[in-house]
């Protein structure tokens, strides 16, 4: 999501990043007023700064080490270091931030972020017939919370990936980077199987090139049959046959 053309992720780094140049800021910067109507001025600029960045810091998590915990966290997100490893990860971060802010908005919106993560994850897997994955990804989504809807949504599309009938095929990467024999003959007989079931493929793989390879050798393989399919950007590279509706 986007507010004002900039991610919401990077929104909340800025936001953190910024508390933390304040709190900097506050810590190196001792002036000695004149006044007392300065001296108060000053103390109500810092404490209203600081209620706009962190609220309900506790005595045992200062407003600095909440910046710093919130900022750290953020990049574990992006990162996709969303469960693990184990004392590097965005969920043990956000936690510790709301042992001190039970309240903390970032915090909260960053727990949010990494089921949806999962749950992306886990649909992107059940599309490629990777359905034990896809039950894993599920399984850590509700760790993080358990009564999340959408968490609900993927495992009934899990279901009916299963159900579909679909021919799955997952492609080696290092084969796939060498353009090995071996990985033509696997694709040349994936095409094979399209053309005898009549089926509908979907190409799956981490770039445009990779893809329009994989067509190719497919393409070449059944010379004079009109394949049909299309091709979708993943993480991995597979085929899908999708087969026509059996006629009652």
């Amino acid at each position: 999501m986007k507010s004002g053309g900039i991610p919401r992720l990077s929104l909340r780094l800025l936001t953190v990043v910024g508390c933390g140049v304040l709190l900097v800021a506050c810590a190196t910067e001792t002036p000695e007023p004149e006044t007392a109507a300065e001296t108060e001025q000053a103390i109500q600029i810092r404490t209203l700064s600081e209620a706009e960045v962190i609220r309900g810091a506790s005595a045992n998590g200062s407003p600095r080490m909440i910046a710093d915990l919130l900022f750290a966290a953020l990049q574990a997100l992006d990162a996709d270091r969303l469960l693990t490893p184990m004392n590097d990860n965005a969920y043990d971060r956000f936690q510790r931030v709301l042992s001190f802010d039970p309240d903390n908005v970032i915090a909260l919106e960053g727990l949010e972020d990494i089921v949806l993560r999962y749950v992306e994850l886990a649909q992107d897997a059940s599309r490629q017939g990777l359905f034990e994955e896809a039950e894993t990804l599920l399984g850590r989504a509700r760790y993080v919370n358990p009564a999340h809807p959408a968490i609900v949504e993927a495992g009934d599309l899990l279901q009916a990936e299963k159900d579909s009938g679909d021919l799955f095929f997952e492609l080696n990467a290092g084969e796939l980077a060498q353009r090995s024999e071996a990985i033509q003959q696997e694709i040349a007989a994936i095409a094979e199987q399209a053309r005898e079931n009549e089926a509908f493929f979907l190409i799956t793989a981490p770039s445009d090139d990779v893809a329009r390879w994989i067509f190719s050798v497919m393409r070449e393989a059944v010379s004079g049959y009109r394949l049909r399919g299309n091709i979708e950007l993943a993480s991995r590279s597979g085929v899908r046959l999708r087969l026509p509706e059996a006629e009652d």
